[in-house]
């Protein structure tokens, strides 16, 4: 069996982007919660700066949703590139 990359890649987006939004976010209603997850992210992202308030918080979004389609993406044709084609049925 096959998997969709695109789907893949939508959903490593989407996942990974609102995983990233809801610490941030959590982050400023609590400043103390999710600090380390964001400083190992800001060392992974240039640019995000977690501190810097809500702009901070949808800049890393935006990085972690074009981070997890292509992760996403890539599992896809990795899975595919190995994955075993069924053989064709006959009646």
């Amino acid at each position: 069996m096959k998997l969709s990359i695109k789907a893949l890649a939508w959903t490593g987006g989407i996942v990974w982007g609102l995983s990233l939004l809801l610490v941030g976010v959590l982050n400023l209603i609590w400043p103390r919660y999710g600090t380390n997850f964001l400083n190992g992210m800001r060392s992974v992202y240039p640019g995000f700066k977690s501190v810097s308030g809500f702009v901070g918080v949808i800049v890393g979004t935006l990085y972690a949703i074009v981070d997890g389609a292509v992760a996403g993406a890539v599992f896809g044709w990795i899975y595919n590139a190995f994955a075993k084609t069924e053989p064709p049925k006959t009646a």
